[in-house]
């Protein structure tokens, strides 16, 4: 191996990286946390108009989006840095790029010339809208995907107006089904022996994500509107206040809604015709609540969560982030880990699935600008002399 990988289960494959700003970087991130070599490719210094990947270099974001990676510097607006990449893509497994839909092609990075290259590369491209279509050419931007893809319609209390999610949800989901992605290609190439093009977009990431609410839509002709801390079909399921806060509470199914009305101690509720049958509970879905607010109003969001889930009612806090790491099964799964190397000391998010025998860790803090240019090109076999003439000829 060329460096310290971060698990042996993806070891094999050289990903070049020219992604920037989120979702590409998300995509990649997931290879390079599963080992494979990871090799960011970025404009040198002397050409940089600012930070292009994920804001400073020394900021949270940075750190986060770009670990277990190595680091190459490379103008591929220079004929010899293109033709240095052009060099690496031949003996490359993966090239992901996020660019605007033609940048690619006047760059002359695209999929058919690079393909003609190698005719096992898998290519993967995340843009804003899709790859061709009357939206081609727009910039792509998480909110704006958010609101286009109907997320923003469905978030947030009734009547309050569009809401975004906390976190930038139509990013976040290209870049992992952009991940999904390759792997099913890298899979595929194992029998055909050819790779092929990866493409998805915000867009099409949030759609998907839209998920049930998209299927009562297309089946039923049903368009979900903003319905809050409200479960649109499982009733009662939201958001009930307690003596020192607020706790979720979910009834899926009448025997839990049995159980739910005897630990709450309104047994009223299971007596009156308003709230028999699921769809009555919805239709009198307003008085429900306020009815079950009464009850949990009187005891500790703690003293909730423990009674109700000995019941077998599902419920849980609604915790701040700084209170979410200090959950003891948070702790337990081990998701904040440290990363190793790092000076000074970071900690980090790991990933949210394991595998027994061959687990990822975070095995390298984000490099720096170029870090690892010229041991990347030698091991892509270019002899000193090429290193030092590209040096020189400012494309690295």
């Amino acid at each position: 191996m060329p460096h310290d990988q971060a698990s042996p289960a993806l070891s094999r494959f050289t990903v070049l990286d020219l992604t920037r700003v989120r979702s590409g970087p998300t995509a990649v991130r997931q290879l390079a946390d599963w080992g494979a070599d990871v090799i960011k490719i970025e404009t040198p210094a002397h050409r940089a108009g600012g930070e292009e990947m994920g804001g400073p270099r020394d900021g949270p974001d940075f750190k986060n989006l770009h670990r277990n990676k190595r680091a190459v510097t490379l103008d591929l607006k220079a004929p010899a840095g293109l033709a240095a990449f052009r060099r690496m893509a031949a003996r490359a497994d993966v090239v992901v790029e996020n660019f605007r839909p033609d940048v690619k092609a006047r760059l002359g990075i695209d999929y058919p010339t690079l393909r003609a290259l190698n005719p096992r590369l898998v290519y993967a491209s995340i843009s804003g809208f899709g790859q061709t279509g009357p939206y081609a050419g727009r910039p792509g931007f998480d909110q704006i995907a958010q609101g286009l893809g109907g997320l923003m319609s469905i978030t947030g209390l009734p009547g309050q107006g569009p809401v975004r999610a906390g976190i930038p949800l139509a990013d976040l989901t290209a870049g992992l089904f952009c991940a999904m992605g390759i792997l099913v290609a890298l899979l595929e190439r194992e029998v055909s022996g050819e790779g092929q093009c990866v493409e998805t977009s915000l867009l099409q990431a949030q759609v998907f994500m839209l998920d049930f609410q998209a299927a009562r839509f297309l089946v039923k002709g049903e368009v979900a509107a903003q319905a809050g801390n409200d479960h649109p079909t499982t009733i009662p399921t939201g958001v009930f206040p307690t003596a020192d806060g607020h706790i979720n509470i979910a009834t899926a199914g009448h025997a839990v809604w049995e159980r739910l009305c005897r630990e709450i101690g309104a047994p009223e509720l299971l007596e009156s015709p308003d709230y028999a049958t699921g769809a009555a509970r919805s239709a009198n879905r307003k008085a429900l609540n306020a009815a079950i607010a009464a009850r949990t109003r009187t005891e500790t969001s703690a003293a909730w969560v423990e009674r109700l889930n000995a019941a077998g009612v599902p419920c849980g806090p609604i915790l701040s982030i700084d209170k979410v790491f200090a959950d003891p099964q948070v702790r337990h799964l081990g998701l904040a880990q440290d990363v190793e190397g790092s000076e000074p000391p970071l900690t980090l998010v790991g990933q949210p699935f394991g595998l027994s025998r061959t687990p990822s860790r975070l095995a390298a803090p984000p490099p720096g600008r170029g870090q690892h240019t010229e041991a990347v090109l030698a091991e892509f076999g270019f002899a000193a002399d090429e290193i030092a003439a590209l040096r020189d000829a400012g494309a690295i």
